[in-house]
């Protein structure tokens, strides 16, 4: 499994293969997400996460994943990064137990059953995999200075807020691109951001 990420360890291929075989069973009851035949379960939800995960910096961080879902992309990249501090933001309850259940595991990981307007924490970068920007821009520029978004196909002019980096077109799927903000004089250097907390 994930054979186009040679990097991951043998441990990581099992804590990625027990979230799928998790996410399947409840997506029963809960629809966590839409049915997909078993490749585009893996291209779109793993795949896509574990390529944002490859264009964060390699070093420890501090990130939100805002409208975490079943964990995509925030569970995944937090594997790939045991690193990094993830934060899964989730305001439905019953997928914030999801998230839960499938992270006990996962040391680095914390879920924050609320919604990002809410959470008063601030992080170094924000991640999320966008349906409706429009709909999270706000919480994300409050929680953190840089981001990293999957989203369909729009331009940089869609996604105010940010200043980005040429977008990534993802090597699976149709129209999908990978957004990463870009350093700025104006964003806050991370010891200035530490003062804020």
């Amino acid at each position: 499994m994930f054979p186009e990420f040679p990097e991951l360890t043998e441990v990581q291929r099992e804590q990625l293969q027990k979230h799928r075989d998790l996410l399947l069973r409840w997506n029963q009851k809960l629809n966590l997400i839409s049915e997909r035949t078993e490749t585009e379960l893996i291209e779109r939800h793993y795949y896509e996460s574990l390529f944002l995960g490859r264009h964060l910096p390699r070093t420890p961080l501090k990130i939100a994943d805002v409208g975490s879902g079943a964990g995509f992309p925030g569970f995944v990249v937090a594997v790939q990064h045991p690193e990094f501090e993830m934060s899964l933001i989730e305001s439905h309850q019953r997928k914030a137990v999801f998230l839960r259940e499938v992270s006990r595991d996962v040391p680095n990981i914390k879920v924050l059953a609320k919604r990002a307007e809410d959470v008063q924490e601030r992080f170094e970068w924000v991640i999320s995999r966008a349906v409706r920007y429009h709909e999270i821009r706000s919480a994300m520029q409050k929680l953190a200075p840089h981001a990293a978004l999957l989203t369909g196909d729009v331009t940089p002019e869609d996604l105010v807020g940010f200043l980005w980096q040429e977008p990534i077109r993802l090597p699976w799927g149709d129209r999908r691109f990978l957004y990463v903000s870009r350093e700025t004089e104006e964003q806050p250097t991370k010891k200035q951001h530490e003062r804020c907390q």
